[in-house]
């Protein structure tokens, strides 16, 4: 405690009793015993010394390589927190859980190589991936496991051949490890240096039986500004979205974070931010942590009507997200259309157009990926949808009068939601 807020309590205590104020401890042991779990071991998670052939003394962020064939510590990167232990299990991330631990297993091994797991922001990618390794790390702890962003991968490659030119060494580096987890994937996108370098990593590493760990924001096929080579290789393995958690998943990630955090919190509370809070996992933690930090410096209870006051000062959209369907509507009724005429198997120029729009702006105001956005809208496949959300790109740059419709009706799925 005094480690990570000795100088936050301090300041605390001098403001609200006076600079005479002192502090003391009172450690109580409930019912006898301490609660403990595998997911609170926040230990660094290390990798053993690896024997990598060098050519330089070049120094590349965590790349330290020395002439001839030398041992160097690899960095793990992993977070202890990200564990199997507490990451919660739901209908939303059900698959992408099983797989992981089959991965755990037998890193390598598997069909599952690559795993590429995709789906919006705060939905959990990081956590799998990293609890992934890290169970890998528990089970074989002398496989070198390693964990970087697709920006810091970009930083290094950069670094690699630029200052230090050294990028054969930036390649035996990673070549190294037994389990690569790139987070962020997507990142790469119309990065070609950083692609070819990737290109060759991924191959060394899978043609090795070495295991590789994707996340991104979206499927393969949805992915734009990335080689064909790269994507057809995303595709060997197996993609696992991870969706949006649902009332009685974040309601039981909610009780958990509390417990983790010491901190009773009466049930109507964790059941009101567990119906207000939608969108993911990131802000439903944000928005407890909010209010537990209120409740405590405030010094008052935690009560159903402080939740809701805080609720609609943190939480945009707290009571419904922009969904296929609602989309539909809205477009549908802009132009004097029935509802299931999207669905219609017709081709007659309003109902394509609003089809397209409709498709438009599932795109851009949902997180849905566009396979998913054609099966809704007409049981269309994913190329039909980029082809209608190019077209509708094109309209709005050449034709004032569509542009405008556009606008409208942004404007009213907006106020409507």
């Amino acid at each position: 405690i005094e480690e990570n807020y000795i100088d936050l309590m301090r300041a605390v205590l001098h403001k609200t009793i006076g600079q005479g104020a002192s502090l003391n401890y009172d450690v109580r042991i409930v019912q006898g015993a301490t609660i403990t779990s595998k997911g609170e071991d926040h230990r660094p998670i290390e990798n053993g010394e690896v024997s990598i052939q060098g050519d330089s003394l070049k120094y590349n962020g965590n790349i330290m390589l020395i002439p001839g064939l030398k041992k160097i510590k690899i960095e793990s990167h992993l977070n202890p927190i990200y564990t199997f232990d507490n990451f919660i299990e739901g209908e939303c991330n059900r698959f992408g859980r099983s797989a992981g631990l089959s991965i755990a297993e037998k890193p390598g091994k598997t069909a599952f190589n690559p795993l590429f797991i995709y789906g919006g922001p705060g939905l959990g990618k990081t956590h799998l991936a990293q609890a992934i390794g890290i169970d890998i790390k528990d089970k074989y702890p002398n496989n070198v496991v390693i964990y970087v962003s697709a920006n810091r991968f970009m930083a290094q490659y950069m670094n690699a051949v630029g200052l230090n030119n050294n990028f054969v060494d930036f390649l035996r580096y990673y070549q190294s490890v037994d389990v690569l987890i790139i987070d962020d994937v997507h990142e790469f996108a119309e990065k070609k240096g950083t692609q070819n370098a990737f290109f060759q990593i991924f191959n060394y590493l899978h043609q090795s039986g070495k295991q590789l760990i994707l996340t991104s924001d979206k499927p393969p096929v949805d992915l734009l500004g990335l080689e064909q080579r790269l994507l057809s290789r995303f595709k060997w393995g197996l993609s696992v979205e991870l969706l949006v958690p649902s009332y009685e998943t974040r309601l039981a990630i909610l009780k958990q974070k509390s417990f983790r955090e010491g901190t009773i919190v009466p049930n109507e509370v964790l059941e009101f931010i567990a119906r207000k809070v939608k969108s993911n996992i990131r802000e439903l933690e944000g928005t407890l942590l909010t209010l537990i930090a209120n409740a405590t410096f405030a010094k008052k209870n935690m009560t159903l009507e402080l939740a809701q006051e805080l609720i609609d000062k943190i939480v945009t959209d707290s009571q419904s997200d922009i969904s296929v369907s609602r989309i539909q509507e809205i477009v549908c009724d802009y132009f004097n259309l029935p509802h299931d005429a999207i669905q219609s198997k017709t081709r007659k120029r309003e109902i394509v157009q609003a089809r397209q729009i409709a498709m438009y702006m599932s795109r851009n105001l949902t997180k849905v990926s566009l396979a998913s956005i054609g099966s809704q809208i007409g049981g269309k496949d994913h190329a039909t949808v980029l082809h209608a959300y190019n077209t509708v790109c094109d309209l709005i740059d050449t034709n004032r009068t569509f542009k405008q419709y556009i606008t409208d009706i942004e404007k009213i799925l907006v106020n409507s939601n």
